[in-house]
């Protein structure tokens, strides 16, 4: 039964990370990005606390709470204006990058090579 929980505990970190990325990839608000970094952390963690429930459970556990409470994001801009509870769920964005957004994100591209 630990191991179902630390399992579900992960894919919904997933979930919300990837959920971050799209919505990071379509709007370039760089919260969104922070909070899908977060969530790679945390999912690392749940990871590595599935993996020790085999040994002992309680501290596995512990490790799962730990990195649910690493994948806390905070404030962000709002992107859902007129959007669906379903467009919602899977982060579709009624924001699209403007172009100075872009503008930025290409500088720093070309900065980086």
């Amino acid at each position: 039964m630990y191991l179902e929980i630390a399992m579900l505990a992960y894919f919904v970190v997933l979930f919300l990370t990837i959920r971050d990325i799209r919505i990071f990839k379509r709007t370039g608000y760089i919260s969104y990005r922070k909070g899908a970094l977060k969530g790679l952390a945390a999912s690392s963690l749940i990871l590595i606390g599935a993996i020790s429930i085999e040994a002992k459970p309680e501290i596995g556990l512990l490790i799962v709470l730990f990195g649910l409470t690493v994948n806390l994001k905070g404030t962000r801009e709002p992107v859902f204006t007129s959007a669906g509870t379903l467009e919602r769920f899977l982060g579709k964005t009624d924001y699209v990058k403007s172009s100075r957004l872009r503008k930025d994100s290409e500088k720093t591209r070309l900065s980086r090579k």
